[in-house]
């Protein structure tokens, strides 16, 4: 892993170089929804995206904001984290979180936390037994018919 980089993606154009990798994560939005929401919360929710570059191309992408509440405080609530299929297990995933636990220091934050979907199994191997984070709660989640 070498020749590595970690870039923030703040235009349309840096915004759209990410979906290939993005929607591996995010599957159900089509690339106009997912530039549309990204620009949305960066507008008006403090969210960041920054892309892990191997040479010129995109292998990892995370999303993530600054969020304070009485539970954790001022901290990073990281939205998305995805290292292309084709380049898991080469410690890019890892990389690019060990990015976000900086980037939360140097920005006076005292945590990162997250959410994993039920299902993703080898996510939780790798949150809990490669980069020691700890499970702390469930997420719950009520949807609503859109109108």
């Amino acid at each position: 892993m070498t020749g590595s980089e970690v870039i923030e993606l703040k235009t349309t154009e840096e915004i759209k170089s990410a979906y290939p990798v993005m929607k591996e994560l995010r599957s159900h939005l089509s690339e106009e929804q997912y530039v549309e929401l990204v620009e949305e919360a960066m507008d008006v929710d403090r969210y960041h995206l920054f892309a892990l570059y191997a040479g010129e191309e995109v292998v990892a992408v995370t999303g993530f904001k600054e969020m304070t509440t009485l539970y954790y405080g001022r901290f990073v609530w990281v939205c998305d984290l995805v290292t292309s299929s084709a380049h898991r297990s080469q410690g890019y995933g890892e990389e690019l979180l060990t990015f976000v636990e900086d980037w939360a220091q140097e920005h006076g934050l005292g945590s990162v936390a997250l959410s994993s979907g039920i299902s993703r199994l080898m996510a939780h191997r790798f949150y809990e037994g490669k980069v020691d984070y700890d499970r702390v709660s469930y997420v719950y989640k009520k949807s609503f018919p859109e109108g």
